[in-house]
Protein backbone atom coordinates (compact mmCIF):
# COMPACT_ATOMS: atom_id res chain seq x y z
CA UNK A 1 0.00 0.00 0.00
CA UNK A 2 1.37 3.10 -0.84
CA UNK A 3 2.01 6.55 0.97
CA UNK A 4 -0.84 7.78 -0.58
CA UNK A 5 -3.68 5.01 0.08
CA UNK A 6 -2.40 4.93 4.10
CA UNK A 7 -3.48 8.28 4.07
CA UNK A 8 -6.61 8.25 2.25
CA UNK A 9 -7.50 5.40 4.43
CA UNK A 10 -7.07 8.21 7.68
CA UNK A 11 -9.54 10.22 6.13
CA UNK A 12 -13.05 9.95 7.33
CA UNK A 13 -14.53 11.05 3.73
CA UNK A 14 -12.62 8.09 2.03
CA UNK A 15 -13.27 5.38 4.78
CA UNK A 16 -15.79 4.24 2.85
CA UNK A 17 -14.08 3.69 0.05
CA UNK A 18 -12.25 -0.38 -0.63
CA UNK A 19 -8.55 -1.22 -1.28
CA UNK A 20 -9.18 -1.10 -5.10
CA UNK A 21 -11.13 2.01 -5.20
CA UNK A 22 -8.75 4.13 -2.84
CA UNK A 23 -5.58 2.84 -4.91
CA UNK A 24 -7.63 4.36 -7.78
CA UNK A 25 -7.92 7.74 -6.36
CA UNK A 26 -4.43 7.87 -4.86
CA UNK A 27 -2.73 7.39 -8.16
CA UNK A 28 -4.98 10.40 -9.54
CA UNK A 29 -5.28 12.95 -6.62
CA UNK A 30 -2.10 15.42 -6.66
CA UNK A 31 0.52 15.64 -4.18
CA UNK A 32 2.24 19.53 -3.18
CA UNK A 33 4.67 20.62 -0.13
CA UNK A 34 4.29 24.28 1.70
CA UNK A 35 6.38 25.61 3.43
CA UNK A 36 5.95 27.22 6.95
CA UNK A 37 3.87 30.64 6.79
CA UNK A 38 2.36 30.37 3.36
CA UNK A 39 -1.15 30.60 2.24
CA UNK A 40 -2.83 27.97 0.69
CA UNK A 41 -6.21 30.09 -0.58
CA UNK A 42 -7.13 33.33 0.85
CA UNK A 43 -10.55 34.63 1.53
CA UNK A 44 -12.81 35.58 -2.06
CA UNK A 45 -10.05 33.29 -3.92
CA UNK A 46 -11.93 30.65 -6.36
CA UNK A 47 -12.82 27.25 -5.05
CA UNK A 48 -10.93 24.58 -7.21
CA UNK A 49 -10.28 21.84 -4.79
CA UNK A 50 -10.13 20.14 -1.60
CA UNK A 51 -7.09 19.53 0.84
CA UNK A 52 -5.89 16.31 2.98
CA UNK A 53 -2.72 17.30 4.99
CA UNK A 54 -0.22 14.39 4.95
CA UNK A 55 1.77 15.65 7.34
CA UNK A 56 2.62 19.04 8.95
CA UNK A 57 -0.03 21.75 10.65
CA UNK A 58 -2.60 24.10 8.56
CA UNK A 59 -4.94 26.89 10.47
CA UNK A 60 -7.87 28.05 8.83
CA UNK A 61 -9.00 31.44 9.96
CA UNK A 62 -10.80 34.26 9.43
CA UNK A 63 -11.21 37.78 9.93
CA UNK A 64 -14.36 39.81 11.55
CA UNK A 65 -15.33 43.22 11.08
CA UNK A 66 -12.94 45.05 13.52
CA UNK A 67 -9.56 43.00 11.83
CA UNK A 68 -9.33 40.54 14.57
CA UNK A 69 -8.33 36.92 13.57
CA UNK A 70 -10.67 33.98 14.68
CA UNK A 71 -9.06 30.90 13.87
CA UNK A 72 -12.09 28.45 12.77
CA UNK A 73 -9.83 25.28 12.86
CA UNK A 74 -6.41 23.59 13.09
CA UNK A 75 -6.29 21.05 10.18
CA UNK A 76 -3.16 17.58 10.74
CA UNK A 77 -2.40 14.68 9.67
CA UNK A 78 -5.84 13.13 8.10
CA UNK A 79 -7.52 16.41 8.23
CA UNK A 80 -9.63 17.71 5.59
CA UNK A 81 -10.03 21.61 4.37
CA UNK A 82 -11.35 23.61 1.34
CA UNK A 83 -14.29 21.22 0.48
CA UNK A 84 -17.17 24.33 1.33
CA UNK A 85 -16.29 26.21 -1.76
CA UNK A 86 -15.27 23.10 -3.93
CA UNK A 87 -19.01 21.86 -3.06
CA UNK A 88 -20.60 24.90 -4.03
CA UNK A 89 -18.59 26.97 -6.12
CA UNK A 90 -18.86 29.38 -4.56
CA UNK A 91 -15.17 31.81 -3.42
CA UNK A 92 -13.35 30.96 -0.33
CA UNK A 93 -14.91 32.03 2.76
CA UNK A 94 -11.67 31.79 5.17
CA UNK A 95 -8.10 31.22 5.09
CA UNK A 96 -5.68 28.16 5.00
CA UNK A 97 -2.14 29.12 6.27
CA UNK A 98 0.33 26.76 6.44
CA UNK A 99 1.51 26.83 10.78
CA UNK A 100 4.22 23.93 10.17
CA UNK A 101 6.24 22.76 7.09
CA UNK A 102 3.13 20.75 5.19
CA UNK A 103 2.48 17.61 2.52
CA UNK A 104 -0.90 17.79 1.26
CA UNK A 105 -2.80 15.83 -1.30
CA UNK A 106 -5.59 17.94 -3.61
CA UNK A 107 -8.85 16.67 -5.37
CA UNK A 108 -10.34 18.77 -7.84
CA UNK A 109 -13.92 19.12 -8.15
CA UNK A 110 -14.25 16.75 -11.48
CA UNK A 111 -12.68 13.70 -9.31
CA UNK A 112 -15.06 14.36 -6.54
CA UNK A 113 -18.34 14.20 -8.43
CA UNK A 114 -17.03 11.27 -9.80
CA UNK A 115 -15.89 9.99 -6.79
CA UNK A 116 -19.29 10.62 -5.03
CA UNK A 117 -21.27 9.22 -8.16
CA UNK A 118 -19.51 6.04 -7.15
CA UNK A 119 -20.08 6.04 -3.26
CA UNK A 120 -23.11 8.63 -2.51
CA UNK A 121 -22.77 7.19 1.08
CA UNK A 122 -19.29 9.06 1.97
CA UNK A 123 -21.52 12.64 1.23
CA UNK A 124 -23.22 12.02 4.59
CA UNK A 125 -19.56 12.32 6.13
CA UNK A 126 -18.70 15.30 4.86
CA UNK A 127 -22.14 16.50 5.61
CA UNK A 128 -21.20 15.40 8.91
CA UNK A 129 -17.55 17.24 8.63
CA UNK A 130 -19.06 20.64 7.41
CA UNK A 131 -21.75 20.26 10.06
CA UNK A 132 -18.87 20.06 12.78
CA UNK A 133 -17.29 23.24 11.66
CA UNK A 134 -20.60 25.11 10.84
CA UNK A 135 -21.11 24.38 14.99
CA UNK A 136 -17.53 25.71 15.92
CA UNK A 137 -17.75 28.58 13.92
CA UNK A 138 -21.44 29.44 15.16
CA UNK A 139 -20.19 29.40 18.56
CA UNK A 140 -16.91 31.58 17.99
CA UNK A 141 -19.35 33.99 16.47
CA UNK A 142 -21.31 34.22 18.96
CA UNK A 143 -18.84 34.75 21.28
CA UNK A 144 -17.48 37.97 19.09
CA UNK A 145 -21.10 39.26 19.78
CA UNK A 146 -21.59 42.53 22.11
CA UNK A 147 -21.07 40.82 25.72
CA UNK A 148 -23.00 42.02 28.76
CA UNK A 149 -20.83 43.27 31.73
CA UNK A 150 -22.66 42.37 34.06
CA UNK A 151 -22.99 38.78 33.21
CA UNK A 152 -19.18 38.89 32.34
CA UNK A 153 -18.51 39.98 35.43
CA UNK A 154 -20.91 37.51 37.43
CA UNK A 155 -19.36 34.67 35.60
CA UNK A 156 -15.79 35.76 37.02
CA UNK A 157 -16.81 36.11 40.85
CA UNK A 158 -15.47 33.39 42.93
CA UNK A 159 -17.37 32.29 46.44
CA UNK A 160 -15.69 34.67 48.50
CA UNK A 161 -15.46 37.92 46.21
CA UNK A 162 -19.61 37.27 46.23
CA UNK A 163 -19.88 37.26 50.50
CA UNK A 164 -17.62 40.46 49.77
CA UNK A 165 -19.83 42.38 47.70
CA UNK A 166 -23.08 40.88 49.83
CA UNK A 167 -21.74 42.39 53.26
CA UNK A 168 -20.15 45.76 51.10
CA UNK A 169 -23.96 46.28 49.78
CA UNK A 170 -25.87 45.35 53.01
CA UNK A 171 -23.90 47.92 55.06
CA UNK A 172 -24.97 50.69 52.91
CA UNK A 173 -28.57 49.51 53.01
CA UNK A 174 -31.44 51.24 55.67
CA UNK A 175 -31.93 47.75 57.06
CA UNK A 176 -27.84 47.63 58.28
CA UNK A 177 -28.95 50.84 60.08
CA UNK A 178 -32.72 50.43 61.57
CA UNK A 179 -30.35 46.84 62.34
CA UNK A 180 -27.68 48.68 64.11
CA UNK A 181 -29.63 51.58 65.94
CA UNK A 182 -32.27 48.89 67.58
CA UNK A 183 -29.22 47.14 68.65
CA UNK A 184 -27.56 50.29 70.12
CA UNK A 185 -31.21 51.21 71.53
CA UNK A 186 -31.34 47.56 73.68
CA UNK A 187 -27.76 47.36 74.72
CA UNK A 188 -28.02 51.09 76.51
CA UNK A 189 -31.85 50.24 78.30
CA UNK A 190 -29.79 46.62 79.08
CA UNK A 191 -27.13 47.73 80.86
CA UNK A 192 -29.09 51.13 82.38
CA UNK A 193 -31.93 49.54 83.67
CA UNK A 194 -31.44 48.44 87.64
CA UNK A 195 -33.36 45.38 87.24
CA UNK A 196 -31.33 44.03 84.49
CA UNK A 197 -27.86 42.34 85.12
CA UNK A 198 -25.54 44.97 82.98
CA UNK A 199 -22.65 43.24 81.31
CA UNK A 200 -21.13 46.93 79.96
CA UNK A 201 -22.10 49.86 82.54
CA UNK A 202 -21.30 53.50 81.03
CA UNK A 203 -19.30 54.60 78.64
CA UNK A 204 -19.97 51.02 77.47
CA UNK A 205 -16.13 50.47 76.72
CA UNK A 206 -17.18 47.26 75.12
CA UNK A 207 -20.08 48.47 72.81
CA UNK A 208 -16.96 50.90 71.79
CA UNK A 209 -14.45 48.45 70.84
CA UNK A 210 -17.21 46.18 68.90
CA UNK A 211 -18.35 49.17 66.93
CA UNK A 212 -14.77 49.98 66.34
CA UNK A 213 -13.57 46.24 65.74
CA UNK A 214 -16.80 46.25 63.16
CA UNK A 215 -15.59 49.49 61.75
CA UNK A 216 -12.49 48.05 60.71
CA UNK A 217 -13.92 44.95 58.88
CA UNK A 218 -16.24 47.02 57.03
CA UNK A 219 -13.96 49.62 55.88
CA UNK A 220 -11.78 46.74 55.05
CA UNK A 221 -14.64 45.40 52.86
CA UNK A 222 -15.99 48.30 51.34
CA UNK A 223 -12.02 48.99 50.11
CA UNK A 224 -12.16 45.41 48.40
CA UNK A 225 -15.49 45.72 47.05
CA UNK A 226 -14.41 49.64 45.28
CA UNK A 227 -11.31 47.98 44.00
CA UNK A 228 -13.61 44.60 41.87
CA UNK A 229 -15.85 47.71 40.92
CA UNK A 230 -13.08 49.90 39.21
CA UNK A 231 -12.05 46.46 37.40
CA UNK A 232 -15.71 46.35 36.55
CA UNK A 233 -15.61 49.89 35.04
CA UNK A 234 -12.80 48.75 33.16
CA UNK A 235 -14.22 45.87 31.36
CA UNK A 236 -17.09 47.78 30.46
CA UNK A 237 -15.08 50.52 29.40
CA UNK A 238 -13.76 47.85 27.10
CA UNK A 239 -17.14 46.63 26.08
CA UNK A 240 -18.66 50.28 25.19
CA UNK A 241 -15.19 50.50 22.69
CA UNK A 242 -16.13 47.32 21.00
CA UNK A 243 -19.65 48.26 20.65
CA UNK A 244 -18.72 51.36 19.54
CA UNK A 245 -16.13 50.31 17.17
CA UNK A 246 -18.61 47.44 15.93
CA UNK A 247 -21.18 50.64 15.07
CA UNK A 248 -18.69 52.93 13.42
CA UNK A 249 -18.02 49.61 10.78
CA UNK A 250 -21.69 49.16 10.19
CA UNK A 251 -21.73 53.16 9.48
CA UNK A 252 -19.27 52.80 7.40
CA UNK A 253 -20.33 49.60 5.59
CA UNK A 254 -23.98 51.43 5.24
CA UNK A 255 -22.09 54.04 3.47
CA UNK A 256 -20.95 51.75 1.16
CA UNK A 257 -24.30 50.53 0.29
CA UNK A 258 -25.44 53.66 -0.22
CA UNK A 259 -23.08 55.11 -2.64
CA UNK A 260 -23.39 51.50 -4.18
CA UNK A 261 -27.14 52.29 -4.77
CA UNK A 262 -26.77 55.88 -6.07
CA UNK A 263 -24.31 54.67 -8.47
CA UNK A 264 -26.52 51.89 -9.56
CA UNK A 265 -29.11 54.53 -9.72
CA UNK A 266 -27.82 56.82 -11.81
CA UNK A 267 -26.32 54.76 -13.82
CA UNK A 268 -29.77 53.84 -14.54
CA UNK A 269 -30.95 57.22 -14.83
CA UNK A 270 -28.46 57.68 -17.83
CA UNK A 271 -29.66 54.38 -19.63
CA UNK A 272 -32.94 55.29 -19.80
CA UNK A 273 -32.11 59.41 -20.84
CA UNK A 274 -29.97 57.56 -23.56
CA UNK A 275 -33.15 55.18 -24.46
CA UNK A 276 -35.52 58.72 -24.16
CA UNK A 277 -33.22 60.57 -26.81
CA UNK A 278 -32.96 57.49 -29.25
CA UNK A 279 -36.77 57.75 -29.15
CA UNK A 280 -37.30 61.09 -29.72
CA UNK A 281 -34.63 61.46 -32.23
CA UNK A 282 -36.06 58.69 -33.91
CA UNK A 283 -39.73 60.36 -33.98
Amino acid sequence: MSSKETLLAEVQFFQLLDTEERAALAAVIEESSYEAGAIIFDIGDPGDCLYVVGSGTIEINATDKLGQKIVLTTCERGDMFGELSLLDMGPRTARAVVVEAAELLALDREQLRDFIRSKPDAALDMMTIMGRRMRATTERLRQMAIRNASDLVEQRLTPIERVVDWIAAFSGSISFLILHVILFAAWIIWNEVPLLPGFDPFPYGFLTMSVSLEAIFLSVVVLLSQNRQAAKDHIRDDIEYDANLKAELEISHLHEKVDRLQAQLLSRLQRIEGAVGVRRGRG
